[in-house]
């Protein structure tokens, strides 16, 4: 008869290993480890303050010496999917890896199972990394344990610098989109007070950095269809499936202000085509969710709600055309309006839910930064790194025309 599957040696493995790993698979605590990589990260510390010029400062100097001896060693391709309980060569070469960029403490001696300390050490790493903690070598993170020790001091030089360019500009109180990282904070006196993930634009269609104030909440807002996604989309859309529109709730009017049936638009002709307005009702299929929240830019560019709650569980969070979706919206805008005065959760909350048309003036006009910084550290030495998405990194880019 086979033994179980979590029972069956694997290759080169002899009984006694094979016991062993599945008593380490048994007594793993998992979440623990889950659990403590996120507290790495989950401090009240801002990506942007002046603060994190310092503790760059100090990532820096510890990167310096140990690039200058070499840095860490390459990871290789047998590491790929390695998880809690292998017993395989290639762990030793994870180990190395892990121990080399502080995720795992140094051990005399590195032998080859991927023990409870190698999956806490993988999820650490993951949690620097903002990848989904999972504890694997999955994709994602494969790829990210093979960028070079180099071009890691090289983000952290360059991210430095644009720390120490936008750190004088902030005020007491303000809001910060971090593209490469996808996730946004509202900063009060030093301390981030939220901190929500983001969907942010994809490299086609990226979004701009820029300094501007948050002006207005538009509760259950109409969606005007840009000129650039009818272009580009919705004439593809149409041609596709007639029914697109009226499926999305979607009306088209003239100049004039007349409701126009798609029927009568030559949705193979462009230039006819663009000639109208694209305006989706207030709803659950709205693009915008149930909120928007604006700030003056020459970019059409604004924070929202999303009915694609999906997107905010990937690793990598660039699919929109410019705009940047907001999980938790509702606790955002009652930030935004704890200074109106007659605004809390629970009023956001039952607006949300009414889909009723509100628009309201923010009496606090709240600076609101879109940056990017691939690389950041932390009080307690805790460093981060993102992908250099829109290849700012790889231009050495460290100062950006705001609008």
């Amino acid at each position: 008869m086979a033994l179980p599957t979590a029972l069956r040696a694997q290759e080169g493995e002899s009984l006694f290993d094979m016991f062993e790993r599945n008593r380490v698979l048994n007594d793993v605590d998992k979440g623990g480890n889950t659990s403590a990589a996120e507290a790495l990260i989950a401090t009240n510390e801002p990506i942007l303050s002046f603060d994190t010029v310092y503790n760059l400062q100090l990532a820096i100097s510890q990167y310096e010496p140990f690039v200058a001896a070499g840095g860490w060693e390459e990871i290789p391709q047998e590491a790929y999917n390695l998880t809690l309980g292998n017993a395989k060569k290639s762990v030793v070469a994870l180990k190395r890896r892990l121990i080399s960029s502080g995720d795992m403490a140094l051990v005399e001696n590195v032998n080859d199972v991927f023990d409870p300390a190698t999956d806490a050490g993988v999820r650490k790493f993951q949690a620097r990394h903002g990848l989904r903690i999972t504890g694997q070598v999955d994709e994602a993170t494969w790829y990210a344990m093979a960028v070079p020790a180099q071009q890691r001091l090289q983000q952290l030089y360059l991210n430095f610098t644009r720390v120490q360019n936008l750190a004088p500009q902030l005020s007491p109180r303000y809001v910060v989109v971090n593209i490469p990282a996808a996730t946004i904070e509202a900063v009060a006196d030093g301390m981030v007070e939220q901190r929500h993930t983001a969907v942010v634009g994809r490299v086609d269609r990226a979004t701009p950095i820029m300094a501007s104030k948050v002006s207005q909440i538009n509760f259950n807002p109409y969606w005007h269809v840009p000129k650039s996604l009818v272009e580009r989309d919705l004439t593809k859309y149409m041609l596709e499936d007639p029914e697109y529109l009226a499926k999305q709730n979607i009306h088209i009017y003239d100049g004039s202000g007349a409701e126009i049936s798609p029927a009568t638009i030559d949705w193979n002709n462009l230039g006819n085509a663009i000639n109208y307005m694209y305006r989706q009702e207030p709803g659950a299929a709205n693009s915008m969710g149930h909120c928007k929240i604006n700030f003056y830019n020459p970019f059409d560019c604004y924070l929202h709600d999303t009915p694609a709650k999906a997107l905010f569980d990937e690793n990598a969070r660039f699919h929109s055309s410019g705009c940047v979706r907001v999980e938790g919206v509702n606790q955002l805008v009652n930030w935004l309006l704890r200074d109106n005065g007659d605004w809390d959760q629970a009023k956001v909350d039952a607006q949300f839910e009414s889909n009723q048309r509100l628009d309201v003036e923010c009496k606090a006009r709240v600076p609101l930064h879109t940056t990017y910084i691939t690389a950041w550290a932390n009080r307690q030495g805790t460093v981060s790194f993102r992908d250099d998405v829109y290849k700012f990194d790889e231009q050495g880019k460290v100062t950006f025309e705001q609008g």
